[in-house]
Formats: structure tokens, C-alpha cells, sequence
């Protein structure tokens, strides 16, 4: 299958400003596009490429005073498969897990592992390892929140998240992270393109979505707490231990975002078109 993706974001900003930004396609899924993904800036600026700690790549702007308006379109091949459910995978013992993976279990500036840790336990302590209590973790996530656009707050964590139950895509990963990292799990914060593929279209505007990966088995798993059902077509942008390491936009000065358009379509080959059409 092929996805289109893109993006078209405005800001006015009062005075000029360095901007750091993560807009582009994960490079562990370079390899699958068709079309450059590469940012656009008007006025045209000089865009200076690099990767962070977590693997993301970021773009370095100075950008004038003035209206600022970035974009991007690519072209992707993706699988077409569901996510993987990972029925059989077991738990790591935290003596045993690689080194790299031993920060996923910390908590984070939106993921306060220390303040949901007894919760945590007394709720999910007698659960299966592995898969099961992951699961647990995530049909308690997906019923405890209430999705709601108009209640977003980019200073929500997992805590407030917990207590509030609302909020949208991000905070539902936010606190099953939190869950599962107290459950001696690692478990890390994605952000990405997720089209309405195989699924019915969302009435709310177009966004970038957020879900999580796990480590189970000696290897990551895409989970979702806010859809709590796997799908299909998620692109990767970056990942890291919570939405703090993975902004769309870090802007160092004042900033009033004027526009936010995102698109993720399954672009139809005409020949599968052709040959429904016939079918019908």
C-alpha cells in the first residue's frame, strides 16, 4: 500500500526566532519512501539537518519575525498489515534487559512513575507477565480517559491525565507508559502519521497521532491505548521517553501557531480501482 503523507503549519512570531523542529519520517522507515521528505519554510530559509539521542531526525531554523510557514509531502509504502499482537511474548526480569532499554523503565516529565507506582501495583500486580499485563494495562488506559479534542493541554501528564480522565491521543500514552514502566516494562512514547485506513473516517480534524512501543521478548511492540485495537498504516516520526523528547516544534521565543493542516491518505492504485469498479 501507498500512503501520502504531508503537512502545512503557520506560526506568527513576534520577534525572530531559532526553532528546533521533528517533521520528517523516522529513519527507521526511510527505506520506504518513494518521494523525498524534506521540509519547506516561507520565507525560504536554510534548514540544518540532525539526529538526536533518540534517533529523530531534526531540523534547525532561524526563523525572521513574521508570519512562518512550513510543509512537507512524501509518499510511503507500507505494509498494508494490522499491528502485531504479541500473544506469546514474555516478560524481561529487569536484571536481564540490554542496557539501552533501562531508561524506558524511569520516569519522565510527563510520565511520574513515582506517583502512580503503588496504584499501579495494587491494580495489576496479580496480572500474568508479559502480553497479559501489557493488555491489562491498556484496556484500563482506553475505558479510564475520555477522548476530547477541546480538552487538550500540552502541560497535562500522566498524573494529571490519571486524575482528570480526558484528554487526547498523547495523554492516553502518557499514562500507559507510566503503567507499564511501573510494572517493570519498558515502554516509550511515539508520535506519527495514523490515516483512518480499514477503519471508519474520525469526524475530528486531521492530527498527528500518538501511541507507544513495549519491550517484550527481546524486541519492541506498537501498541495504541487511546484505539486499543491494532491498525494499519502507522508512520513512525520519532520516539523517545515522553511527548518532551519528540516535539512537533521547540521554538526558543514567543510563538502563536496560525495554521495546522495534516494530511495521511492511502493513495488508490488505479488498476485495484479499475478492477472494483468491474467487480461492482
Amino acid at each position: 500500500m501507498k500512503i501520502r503523507l504531508g503537512y502545512e503549519i503557520s506560526y506568527d512570531l513576534p520577534q525572530p526566532t531559532p526553532m528546533v523542529l521533528m517533521l520528517s519520517v523516522h529513519a527507521s522507515r526511510m527505506g520506504d519512501l518513494l518521494e523525498p521528505d524534506e521540509m519547506h519554510t516561507s520565507p525560504l530559509l536554510p534548514v540544518h539537518y540532525y539526529y538526536d539521542g533518540f534517533g529523530n531526525r531534526c531540523a534547525r531554523i532561524h526563523a525572521p519575525k513574521g508570519r512562518l510557514k512550513l510543509s512537507g509531502r512524501t509518499l510511503i509504502t507500507d505494509s498494508g498489515q494490522l499491528d502485531y499482537i504479541p500473544y506469546d511474548a514474555p516478560q524481561i526480569a529487569v536484571q536481564d534487559l540490554p542496557d539501552e532499554t533501562i531508561v524506558y523503565l524511569l520516569g519522565s516529565r510527563y510520565c511520574e512513575t513515582d506517583k502512580l507506582s503503588d496504584f499501579a501495583w495494587a491494580t495489576f500486580g496479580k496480572t500474568p507477565l508479559g502480553w497479559p499485563r501489557v493488555k491489562a494495562i491498556l484496556d484500563f488506559v482506553h475505558g479510564h480517559i475520555r477522548f476530547d479534542y477541546m480538552q487538550a493541554r500540552s502541560t497535562r501528564s500522566a498524573f494529571d491525565a490519571f486524575q482528570e480522565r480526558v484528554g487526547v491521543c498523547r495523554d492516553y500514552a502518557h499514562l500507559a507508559v507510566t503503567l507499564i514502566r511501573c510494572m517493570n516494562i519498558p515502554s516509550r512514547y511515539c508520535t506519527g502519521y495514523l490515516g483512518d485506513i480499514g477503519v471508519p473516517p474520525d469526524v475530528n480534524p486531521g492530527d498527528f497521532s500518538a501511541w507507544i512501543d513495549v519491550y517484550l521478548g527481546g524486541r519492541w511492540y506498537t501498541v495504541d491505548a487511546r484505539h486499543n485495537r491494532p491498525r494499519i498504516g502507522r508512520i513512525l516520526m520519532a520516539r523517545g521517553r515522553d511527548a518532551s523528547d519528540v516535539p512537533l516544534s521547540n521554538s526558543f521565543g514567543a510563538n502563536v501557531l496560525a495554521g495546522f493542516t495534516i494530511i495521511t491518505d492511502e493513495v488508490k492504485e488505479p488498476a485495484l480501482v479499475e478492477s472494483a469498479r468491474a467487480i461492482l
